[in-house]
């Protein structure tokens, strides 16, 4: 059985046309799994009984199931575990933000990069996920929304796993994303996280598509984001912020240096200093995340005060700031946590 979830307009009627249909039946089978997310070929009223029970016989729609959910007191953020049919579960994040619904996808199950203070890593990487299985994630809230009259607004691409390290699939999914047939969502609306893939952040400039780039920098020195992300090893910081500066002046879209505050690790006054340093003159923001405590990691969030010195320090040497708002912390919602509860507990 194949898999048609996740295809394109160009692959469904590729598909169809080689049964002999006519090109017009790719559109509305996109139209009914798509515009109406349907699953049953049984539902799909104009098209032939005879092609609904060929598309049954050879096909499926195969999307994502439930395994847990988790909901914060203040009821702004839940938290799901989604399986797909092989079993490998994937964590979605949903925000509800003032400007919308944000939702955080996963682009891998689990991850390899080995970042020191993740949750996502410690199992290690089971596999890439499909431009289907990301959509599926995103379908399966907008669904959940639709039912009273809302929608996902906008998307991060910052769940486990490394996005730029299964771009085909990653990219696939982004213009699945903004085609008309599809959710018909901006370019804009899409903000894809990396940790510094620096050959795929100047490929991804060249596909004149303007997503938000957030590049995870979490030290201003190439020693310590060593030992914090051990890919800093194969793609040193000033390449990494080299490659920011190029997406920056490619797409005129201001990138995001992510900074995971951690207490008395990279939150004092000389690396503030070195971060102005490192970033002046980049078309740039940092977004500093007082870290969201991990149960298997031994670090530990800064005071209020430490965070609110180097959040000023950064804006004083004007580099443009903000502090993340702080979402789910009551239900652990750093990536990674719920998915390792369920595999620990086997």
């Amino acid at each position: 059985m194949v898999n048609i979830f996740g295809k394109t307009l160009e692959e469904l009627t590729e598909l169809l046309t080689e049964w002999g249909l006519p090109k017009f039946r790719g559109k509305q089978l996109a139209d009914w799994m798509y515009k109406k997310s349907v699953t049953d070929f049984n539902e799909m009223q104009n098209l032939p009984k005879s092609m609904r029970e060929k598309l049954a016989t050879e096909c499926v729609i195969d999307r994502a199931a439930r395994v847990d959910q988790l909901d914060s007191a203040d009821g702004r953020t839940s938290k799901f575990l989604l399986n797909f049919s092989d079993g490998v579960g994937v964590e979605t994040v949903l925000m509800r933000q003032p400007y919308g619904n944000s939702i955080c996808v996963s682009s891998q199950a689990g991850c390899n990069m080995g970042c020191a203070f993740c949750a996502s890593t410690l199992h290690g990487m089971v596999r890439d996920l499909t431009a289907g299985e990301m959509l599926a994630q995103t379908y399966y809230i907008n669904d959940m929304l639709s039912k009273s009259g809302e929608k996902v607004d906008t998307i991060v691409i910052m769940g486990s796993g490394e996005p730029l390290t299964n771009y085909d699939n990653v990219l696939k999914y982004i213009r699945l994303l903004h085609e008309d047939y599809c959710l018909g969502m901006s370019y804009r609306s899409v903000t894809l996280s990396t940790s510094g893939i620096v050959p795929n952040i100047y490929r991804l400039a060249q596909e004149e598509i303007p997503v938000n780039l957030s590049i995870s920098l979490h030290a201003p020195e190439n020693s310590l984001r060593s030992e914090l992300m051990p890919i800093n090893r194969k793609y040193p910081m000033a390449d990494v912020v080299k490659a920011g500066g190029y997406y920056g002046e490619k797409t005129h879209r201001r990138v995001t240096y992510e900074y995971i505050l951690i207490d008395g690790v990279n939150d004092n006054a000389k690396q503030a200093k070195e971060l102005v340093e490192l970033l002046k003159g980049q078309l740039a923001s940092v977004n500093l995340i007082p870290i969201n405590p991990v149960v298997e990691r031994n670090w530990n969030r800064p005071s209020p005060e430490r965070i609110e010195f180097f959040e000023k320090y950064l804006a004083k040497h004007h580099i443009t700031v903000t502090v993340r708002r702080e979402m789910g912390n009551d239900i652990q919602a750093a990536c990674g946590q719920l998915r390792n509860r369920h595999l620990d507990n086997g």
